[in-house]
């Protein structure tokens, strides 16, 4: 008896459910929900094509300093690399000597006077973190139409497509299409933001940070176009959010060979052990 209540109980609840999804899909179907503009609009990341892609990629470090460079003359201004050290800057190449100039040259980093007890800053030293542009969230908030910049270190892990994503955004700010502004009147990207088909709601409080060739000019002769400086600092996100990518996969190579050779090894016990068994 408790069997067969148990038996219903469980064809009740497997019915409700069959009739929930069923009304799901008849409501799908006769009613389908109205198209957005994110929906008709949003595009996929650009192709991006890196040194690091694929099993074997490798850094550039040329390139990684290129895009250190166009972070540090133009993306500092707004956003943090709160998870990078200056130190870390030898695994794209630099000597320490240079890591001491580079760290030197920031001479922001938030400090106490040992005089006053106030607060005051200081030059930076190999140890010392990429400082934050702004003091606290509520500066943050003042200075950019009250959106918070975003943190760096791991924005292409962060973001599908990461790399691509981060490419993309900087190198697909436009006017809005006539065709959307047909299609979807009430869609007019509001005052104080930017259209870009690359954001998930195609406006954004981030103006266009790479405008004209040779905003920056690369101390290794490069020529600085905006697709360039895009491509380059999109490579240098790509080696904060993941410095050890070469380690991690020279230890992948290793543990698959290890493998490999155990099996082989394995296998060869194993008829050794068994050959004189008959089957």
């Amino acid at each position: 008896m408790v069997r067969f209540i148990a038996l219903l109980v469980g064809v009740a609840f497997a019915g409700v459910l069959l009739l929930a999804l069923g009304n799901t899909v008849y409501g799908v179907v006769t009613d389908p929900p109205a198209a957005t503009a994110e929906h008709e609009f949003h595009l996929h990341p650009k192709e991006l094509k890196l040194a690091s892609d694929g099993a074997f990629g490798k850094y550039d470090n040329r390139q990684l300093q290129r895009g250190l460079q166009v972070y540090k003359e133009v993306c500092s201004a707004c956003h943090s690399l709160r998870l990078v050290s200056f130190r870390d800057l030898e695994g794209i190449g630099y000597n320490e000597a240079q890591v001491k100039n580079f760290a030197a040259s920031i001479d922001t980093i938030p400090s106490i006077n040992p005089d006053t007890g106030e607060a005051s800053t200081r030059k930076g030293i190999p140890s010392d973190r990429f400082p934050s542009p702004f003091a606290n969230d509520v500066a943050a908030r003042a200075a950019n139409n009250n959106a918070i910049p975003p943190d760096l270190s791991l924005m292409t892990k962060a973001r599908h497509d990461g790399s691509a994503y981060v490419y993309s955004l900087l190198t697909g700010f436009q006017n809005q299409p006539a065709k959307l502004l047909k299609e979807f009147p009430d869609s007019k990207t509001p005052p104080g933001l930017h259209y870009n088909p690359y954001f998930a709601n195609l406006n954004l409080a981030m103006a266009p940070p790479l405008t004209s060739e040779g905003q920056v000019a690369y101390l290794d002769g490069t020529r600085p176009t905006v697709d360039q400086m895009a491509k380059d600092v999109s490579a240098f996100l790509t080696w904060t959010a993941e410095p050890k990518l070469q380690a991690r996969r020279q230890t992948g190579f290793a543990v698959i060979g290890f493998l490999l050779v155990f099996c082989v090894l394995a296998w060869g016990a194993y008829q050794n052990v068994w050959r004189n068994v008959k089957h």
